[in-house]
């Protein structure tokens, strides 16, 4: 993990906090104090099938997240590539170039397919691949955009949140938050909901904004900044907010994992716990690992704690995702693991390219899809 100084509203310096301090949750580096837990031996109760595979280009310093929309899956690199996925064979169906270094993954509905590039270049295609539109942003992005009720929304790295007309690329509206004197250089990502976007930002909070015209419906708290340090008092969102019925539920690095109300923002309930990863939910739970590889189940209803598995102790693990009867993490050697989603026991493994999955995986219809760091997209399906 990846720390950036920021003086009043201009990012002034980005390194990784290894260059400057120690702290635990700098995710891409071994930690001699706490070494990855070996992998253990044990009987799967889970059939996995391996549907298909696609070696696609580097994430670099970056995070790549794959989006599924009409039966492909889009996927981006660092190195400018952008294709189209059959979902059903895995065969390309088309690769464009964009001659830009992109800095994150791709956001897409059903006409428009939108991608980042470095110095905060927004690109906008149709699904054949075909350039709609270029415009200049405030700053770098490192989150995937988010494509709804016609328009192309962002937050980029200064705290700017702005949407785009999905046609044209107008830009029609802008928010400016303030930013923490320290946050954490990674993907906040935000969704799209019933003509509303939520995104979650630095310094902990989670916010409900109008698309039709950028207003703010709602703010909540999902970390609080407290201790007597810069540091100690970074608590940004992690991940991606996740929607499911009637609940909005996010993550925070040195906070909580909370549920919200969707309409009104009212804290549904709140368990600490500090994570740089983001939250999965079902019918019935929400998942989330902790800084120290723990993978937890809370109950949607009241965040009661369920379960949890702590057998993956500092791999490195993403964020889970409740798949059928399993919830899935990958893990820094590019493991993916299958857990029990009703106890949390370990279920079956698959190995992938030997790298880092860091980027949040993707229910693609009846696969569940994978990209790892080196760029290995990989969809998988239980028997």
């Amino acid at each position: 993990m990846r720390i950036a100084t920021t003086k009043t509203k201009v990012v002034s310096i980005l390194v990784c906090l290894g260059l400057i301090i120690l702290l635990s949750a700098c995710s891409m580096f071994r930690d001699p104090k706490n070494p990855p837990a070996a992998l253990v031996e044990f009987k799967p109760t889970i059939e996995v099938k391996t549907v298909w595979t696609y070696s696609g280009g580097s994430a670099g310093d970056f995070v790549f997240t794959p989006v599924y929309v009409g039966n492909s899956v889009y996927a981006a690199s660092t190195n400018g590539k952008v294709v189209r996925i059959d979902n059903a064979t895995g065969h390309e169906v088309w690769r464009i170039d964009t001659d830009q270094t992109l800095t994150a993954g791709v956001g897409a509905d059903g006409s428009t397919i939108a991608v980042v590039a470095d110095k905060g270049i927004l690109m906008a295609y149709d699904l054949d691949g075909k350039l709609k539109w270029q415009m200049q942003t405030s700053s770098e992005i490192l989150s995937a955009p988010a494509i709804g009720d016609g328009l192309v929304v962002v937050r980029s790295i200064d705290n700017h949140i702005a949407a785009y007309d999905e046609e044209t690329g107008q830009r029609k509206w802008v928010i400016e938050r303030t930013l923490p004197t320290l946050i954490l250089r990674s993907a906040i990502g935000l969704v799209i909901s019933d003509h509303n976007v939520y995104v979650g930002l630095p310094g902990g909070k989670l916010i409900a904004v109008a698309l039709a015209s950028g207003s703010v419906r709602w703010e909540a708290v999902v970390g609080e900044p407290k201790g007597a340090t810069e540091l100690e008092r970074v608590a940004d969102v992690s991940g991606f907010p996740v929607i499911f019925g009637g609940d909005v539920c996010a993550s925070a690095y040195q906070g909580k994992v909370s549920c919200f109300d969707v309409k009104t923002g009212v804290t549904r309930w709140g368990k600490s716990l500090s994570t740089d990863m983001g939250v999965s939910v079902d019918e019935r739970f929400v998942f989330a690992v902790d800084e120290k590889g723990t993978v937890n189940a809370f109950s949607r209803s009241a965040g009661l704690s369920e379960w949890k598995n702590d057998k993956l102790a500092y791999r490195k693990l993403s964020t889970p995702i409740s798949f059928g009867q399993a919830v899935l993490v990958g893990d820094y050697k590019g493991y993916i693991h299958f857990l029990s989603r009703e106890d949390g026991t370990l279920a079956a493994r698959v190995s992938t390219d030997g790298d880092a999955i860091v980027s949040t995986p993707i229910i693609a219809g009846p696969n569940v899809v994978f990209q790892t760091k080196q760029g290995e997209i990989v969809a998988l399906a239980i028997d």
